[in-house]
């Protein structure tokens, strides 16, 4: 790792549950690439007063995590289209003082579908409407899947994501028994009051031909160790993790790692 001094770049994360997966990737490649920056994880109970800390101090960019996603729309100052269509910011990047907003959740989703060659025809249900839903839904859709539906608690936000895409919204899953599951919740997540539970009942992982979760702590999920036990394709929030961090590194440093470099840094973001 390049020694600190006054020159060095700092980039930070915003979450409400920091992991060491994002500074360890980020700072892996810093190290390898021999980059003169820093990257540290925070949390904060005061949203626009950190954001005004980037502009502030000069911060060169931030990753935003649940829950943060929709919340720090009204803190910066240009949304780009990947970022806008959704309503959902996972990057932000500071251009000297103006503070640029991004969503890279997005394409990394949709590389996953595209990588696994799912078919078209499957049936999807997407557990959740918060902001990394609203970047699942929307990769689904431009994916070429049709028979959709959101799965959300929150009438509002669930139905709305939905009609938005012109698909359908239920608040549980019932008796529907799709051919891909993909949760969108923090269901799983290390360190929450549901940690331990699985965001669909087992049955319906039995009927699914694919699971995919967002979730990247732990890498094994309880949803992705139920449905690798049960032989089913399987896409995890390790790899969403990984593939959106190397375009949120790409757009702080303007270096763009090889596809051999990114896959070693999230080994070590992972170990």
């Amino acid at each position: 790792m390049n020694t600190l001094d006054k020159d060095t770049v700092l980039c930070i994360s915003l979450s409400g549950r920091p992991s060491n997966i994002g500074t360890r990737f980020h700072n892996y490649l810093y190290g390898e690439l021999g980059l003169n920056y820093v990257y540290k994880a925070f949390t904060t109970t005061d949203l626009p007063a950190a954001v005004g800390g980037i502009r502030a101090l000069g911060i060169r960019g931030a990753g935003i995590s649940m829950p943060f996603k929709e919340q720090v729309i009204d803190h910066v100052d240009v949304m780009h289209s990947s970022a806008s269509v959704i309503e959902s910011v996972n990057t932000i990047v500071n251009e000297d003082g103006v503070l640029h907003a991004y969503n890279t959740d997005y394409q990394a989703v949709a590389n996953l579908l595209r990588e696994n060659a799912l078919p078209h025809s499957l049936s999807v249900a997407v557990a959740g409407s918060g902001g990394m839903a609203k970047a699942v839904v929307a990769a689904v859709r431009d994916f070429g899947f049709t028979d959709v539906t959101v799965v959300a608690r929150n009438a509002e936000t669930g139905g709305a994501l939905a009609k938005q895409y012109g698909f359908s919204w239920q608040s549980e899953l019932g008796h529907a028994r799709p051919g891909l599951l993909i949760n969108a919740t923090p269901i799983g997540m290390a360190g929450g009051a549901e940690e331990d539970a699985l965001a669909f009942e087992l049955d319906a992982i039995e009927a699914a031909e694919a699971v995919f979760d967002v979730v990247a702590m732990p890498p094994t999920t309880p949803l992705i160790r139920a449905a690798a036990e049960r032989h089913k394709t399987v896409i995890t929030g390790a790899e969403v993790i990984a593939l959106q961090a190397a375009e949120q590194f790409v757009l702080y440093t303007g270096v763009r790692p090889s596809p051999e470099e990114i896959r070693r840094a999230s080994e070590y973001s992972r170990s």
